[in-house]
């Protein structure tokens, strides 16, 4: 099928994200915009703010990693704090440099320090004349890890030959900036000793997971959301339908639920030529999933060795496909050496999966209606009193997938939420977060009787936050793109056109962001940012 032909194209996401920056060049006047693609394009870039530094405050800088990725052949070695700078900082920031040129499918990639993953980052795919870009990530969480000396590894597993050219050349930093106040960071930062064993301090108060969930591997499993249970007649399989949700257990126990997010690489949609400009929310950062395990705390806070498992429900028995490494955040008590507690709820729904599947003639359809709750409530006895903390979770994720015989029609219209409750009672007082995460993605890919392969896709990345004490935040990133060329000629008969945009609003609280950007035939025509 022609499809398949087409997914097959996509198989270079093989292993495993950071706000992107671009270079910075003006907009292009519209005489300047080429008729069709050519054989070099603007620079990547995204309309996802900087990270904020500290004005006036001293800083150091380290290099993490130098290489270049050929193969699967990690990068290895050490990371020696800064000097000058103390070892409590305002602000901790990465920065990843790259460049690549040739051709080369996208590819995604991890960087360890000491055990803990600080960076998840995908690439985008190249012109012949080669691009550069940068990613910069708020790092400072992780000031426990980079506190001591430690070994360091880096991955963006790729291949090279006679077709696939790229050589993906990057340079990673850490820039530390002293100053006032000190940034308020976790006291430990854990990772999983064997990959599910932890042992946590035992005067842990509060205690959070977060897993890198990233469905990849250039299988089904990358394009999760589309994949449809049997009878439908479709390329890509999955015996429950396309939901999935990221589960977190404590010793067996069902501890978190979340949403993952539905990430859309540089070379998805089976067209490249939507993202060589602007990538897809969160394609070059891939943000963790939060798990807050405090109710679990007098439990953890033993002693003892504890199993903590992370699965994906929904991916078919033996299927591979996902990965999820996990930290673990950890603040103690500075006044108690150990601290007790106890789980004293913990209630499950029935998890919801409907998928519906309606032949026609030639043209079919799968409806999907999905959903999960899950409430977890626990206590500590800290040395400044009683603590008790409720997180509640609930999932939902409807869709409908329309697709026709040969599959060269393949239309999609989902949307995801996650709404997190996180409530804490300490001295008669209460105060409650909550949180809703809201994911969507409407397209649609056609080929023609011409060859002409067309996608028209646009992707929701939203997000409000009510904080306890009355403070709020609202994300909203959106991307469009529109992009058709000639399938199965050299890149050079394609023919292919296309235009992008993305605009990325944060806003609240004392807060105001606001920047679109706008591309065609891989010129920047639009850089505007505002309030």
């Amino acid at each position: 099928m022609r499809r398949r032909i087409v997914m097959s194209m996509l198989a270079g996401v093989t292993l495993l994200a950071s706000a992107f920056l671009g270079t910075g060049a003006p907009a292009a006047r519209a005489a300047d915009v080429p008729a069709e693609f050519g054989t070099d394009w603007h620079d990547p870039v995204t309309a996802a703010p900087p990270v904020s530094v500290p004005k006036g405050a001293k800083s150091c800088q380290v290099t993490l990693a130098q290489a270049q990725f050929r193969d699967f052949t990690p990068y290895k070695g050490t990371y020696t704090p800064p000097q000058g700078c103390g070892d409590r900082w305002s602000k901790v920031v990465l920065r990843l440099d790259g460049k690549v040129k040739g051709r080369q499918y996208d590819r995604l990639g991890y960087l360890h320090v000491g055990g803990v993953e600080v960076l998840r980052t995908s690439t985008p795919e190249p012109s012949p004349d080669g691009i550069e870009w940068q990613v910069q990530k708020d790092v400072t969480r992780y000031s426990d890890t980079f506190r001591r000396a430690q070994d360091v590894e880096m991955l963006i597993g790729n291949v090279v030959d006679d077709t696939y050219t790229g050589v993906i050349d990057v340079e990673v930093t850490l820039t530390f900036y002293e100053g006032h106040p000190r940034a308020d960071v976790p006291d430990k930062v854990l990772t999983l000793a064997g990959g599910t064993t932890l042992i946590t301090p035992r005067n842990s108060e509060r205690i959070v997971a977060e897993v890198y969930a990233t469905g990849s591997g250039g299988g089904c499993e990358e394009f999760w959301y589309l994949t449809v249970a049997d009878p439908a007649s479709y390329s890509c399989k999955a015996d429950k339908g396309p939901y999935r949700e990221v589960q977190i257990k404590v010793d067996g126990q069902l501890a978190g639920i979340a949403t993952p997010f539905p990430n859309v690489w540089t070379g998805g949609w089976s067209d490249p030529f939507l993202w060589y400009v602007i990538p897809g929310p969160r394609a070059f950062d891939v943000k963790p999933i939060d798990f807050d395990l405090t109710p679990f705390a007098g439990l953890l806070d033993d002693g003892r060795p504890h199993q903590i498992e992370v699965s994906v429900a929904g991916v078919p028995e033996g299927q591979a496909g996902w990965s999820a490494p996990v930290n673990v955040l950890v603040r103690q008590d500075a006044h108690r050496a150990h601290v007790t507690g106890k789980l004293t709820a913990a209630k499950a729904t029935e998890p919801v999966n409907s998928s519906v599947y309606t032949p026609g003639s030639g043209e079919y359809r799968v409806d999907t209606d999905a959903g999960h709750r899950l409430t977890v409530s626990g206590y500590v006895d800290t040395s400044h009193g009683r603590v008790t903390t409720t997180v509640s979770r609930t999932l939902a994720n409807t869709s409908v997938h329309r697709w026709n015989d040969g599959e060269t029609t393949d239309a999609l219209d989902a949307t995801w939420t996650d709404d997190q409750n996180v409530t804490v009672e300490a001295g008669g007082v209460r105060r409650a977060t909550r949180t809703l995460w809201t994911y969507t993605m409407n397209g649609a890919t056609t080929i023609g009787t011409d060859d002409r392969l067309r996608t028209e896709l646009t992707l929701g990345d939203r997000a409000s936050v009510h904080r306890a004490g009355g403070g709020w935040s609202r994300l909203d990133d959106t991307y469009s793109g529109d992009a058709t060329y000639t399938l199965g000629v050299p890149r050079d008969q394609r023919h292919a056109v296309g235009t992008s945009s993305e605009r990325y609003r944060l806003y609240g609280s004392g807060d105001c962001y606001d920047r679109s950007l706008a591309t065609e035939q891989g010129v920047l025509t639009e850089d505007r940012s505002g309030c």
